[in-house]
């Protein structure tokens, strides 16, 4: 019985020290994130008003209310069907290969592409690090409905081929920076995730968000370094290691489930704990 519990625990160590690893980081809380959730709705309101008259495939540029000057944004039509086979070879930075999909399925989406500029630390914060590019946005909609707002985002995915961000201008790292410029991409839920610079100025993603191209600060409040991700792999399955049937641990001892958080390329094992009786570990 000890020696499986060992065996369990060594198992637990190797695979959390030897998997590769994305930072990923919360860095943006609560108010921040929902602060931004909210200007993406007001976004994709004044994107889809660009729509005087509508053409597939063509890209027509929105205009923001003055309290937002500064921040460009455009919109895209397409049809699902078109975006999967043909893909997008040049929308604004953004190139989308072929094998997107959006789920849930919809006939048409639309494309909206932001640009904040100098409000980029106002709404993305990153405290630490230093913003050496703008950020963008690429944010997919419903496309039936051209009048609608407060749409909620579709789920965009490249299934082969990465979506490739090329900047077109990024500022030198500033003076005595002892760290590379990394790319930075928040989720919609304001996780964030760095990951290696492509060419200089490129940065590559399988899904939507927001991007940009970052340094450390060298302010003493730096935090930690993490490990970033030399590369970027399709996104990995959850899976969840079970112990085997005939394996039976007393209700006081915690039990150790090892699972992949997805579904952005290669993430972190996270270990989680729970104390489990007999009974419970049957349902495993």
């Amino acid at each position: 019985m000890e020696l499986q519990f060992q065996t369990i625990t060594m198992l637990i160590l190797l695979v959390t020290f030897l998997w590769p690893r994305v930072d990923s980081q919360s860095l943006l809380n609560v108010t921040e994130t929902k602060s931004a959730r909210v200007l993406d709705a007001v976004l994709q309101d004044y994107a889809y008003r660009a729509f005087i008259t509508p053409k597939t495939g063509v890209s027509f540029n929105g205009s923001v209310p003055n309290n937002l000057t500064g921040i460009q944004i455009s919109a895209l039509r397409l049809r699902s069907g078109s975006l999967f086979t043909r893909g997008v070879p040049v929308y604004q930075e953004f190139k989308i290969p072929t094998g997107v999909i959006a789920q849930p399925y919809v006939e048409r989406l639309v494309f909206v592409y932001q640009n904040f500029g100098n409000w980029s630390s106002f709404y993305y914060p990153l405290p630490g690090y230093i913003y050496l590019a703008p950020v963008l946005g690429l944010l997919a909609y419903n496309g039936s409905d051209l009048s609608a707002r407060n749409l909620t985002e579709l789920d965009i995915r490249a299934s082969d081929e990465p979506i490739s961000i090329e900047f077109g201008s990024v500022k030198p790292a500033p003076d005595g920076s002892k760290s590379n410029p990394m790319c930075v991409s928040v989720d919609l839920h304001g996780q964030v995730n760095f990951t290696n610079v492509v060419s200089g100025n490129k940065c590559l993603t399988f899904k939507q968000g927001h991007f940009s191209i970052v340094v450390k600060s060298k302010s003493k409040a730096n935090p930690p370094s993490v490990p970033v991700s030399p590369s970027l792999v399709p996104p990995a399955t959850s899976e969840i290691v079970k112990p085997d049937k005939g394996f039976r641990i007393s209700s006081k001892v915690w039990v150790y489930v090892i699972y992949v958080v997805g579904p952005s390329p290669p993430s972190r094992v996270y270990v989680a704990a729970h104390p489990l009786g007999d009974e419970a570990l049957h349902t495993l």
